[in-house]
This record gives structure tokens, C-alpha cells and sequence, in this order.
């Protein structure tokens, strides 16, 4: 069973900073992406940050210059590092990775969600 647990959710003020992590364990033969993806109240699921394994990441325009992700892959982790938060950036943040359990065999995976409030 593979599972992806977060943390480092929470409430802070506008222009604060806060940091996220994604820990995958289970039985996993390699890991090929993890990213962040976020859902505020009355909106679709939206991509935040992904990174590849190699060293690639991409960011959504919304977050570029404040968000960092940062991937593990020797140790199946990933962090979010949000700065200069905005009261827009409130949401549930949800990590995802595609992995591989086998080779040759992928599989998507998510986690159960952090909420994050920014919010004075």
C-alpha cells in the first residue's frame, strides 16, 4: 500500500511564509513526478508546482517568484516553500505523485490534503 502523507499546513499572515512536505512510503519502485496541487472553496483542483525527477519543475504563473518546490527522490520526499503569502493562496494543497510500483507500471497517487489560510 502506497501512501502520501503532508504536512506543514496552517494559518498565516499576508506576506508570511510557510513550508510544506510531502512524504510517499509504501511499496514504491521509483518515483517520476511529485507536485502540489490546490483547491480553494467554490474552485476546480488547480496545479501549483510539480517536480520531475532529473531536477526539472514547473510552477503556475500565480506563484512564480514566491513558491519553491523542492523534490527528494532519493528519499520519496517533496516540500513546498511558500513565501510572500497572499490571502489568495488560501486553499486545501494536495500533493500527488506519479510513481512506479513495478517496472514498466505507473500509477498516479494523492494525498489526503493540508489546508492553508492566509488570512490577517
Amino acid at each position: 500500500q502506497v501512501q502520501l502523507v503532508e504536512s506543514g499546513g496552517g494559518l498565516v499572515q499576508p506576506g508570511g511564509s510557510l513550508r510544506l512536505s510531502c512524504a510517499a512510503s509504501g511499496s514504491i519502485f521509483s518515483i517520476n513526478t511529485m507536485g502540489w496541487f490546490r483547491q480553494a472553496p467554490e474552485k476546480e483542483r488547480e496545479l501549483v508546482a510539480v517536480a520531475i525527477r532529473g531536477g526539472s519543475t514547473n510552477y503556475a504563473n500565480s506563484v512564480k517568484g514566491r513558491f519553491t518546490i523542492s523534490g527528494d527522490f532519493a528519499k520519496n520526499l517533496v516540500y513546498l516553500q511558500m513565501n510572500s503569502l497572499k490571502p489568495e493562496d488560501t486553499a486545501v494543497y494536495y500533493c500527488k505523485a506519479l510513481y512506479q510500483p513495478a517496472p514498466n507500471r505507473y500509477r498516479e497517487i494523492w494525498g489526503q490534503g493540508t489546508p492553508v489560510t492566509v488570512s490577517s
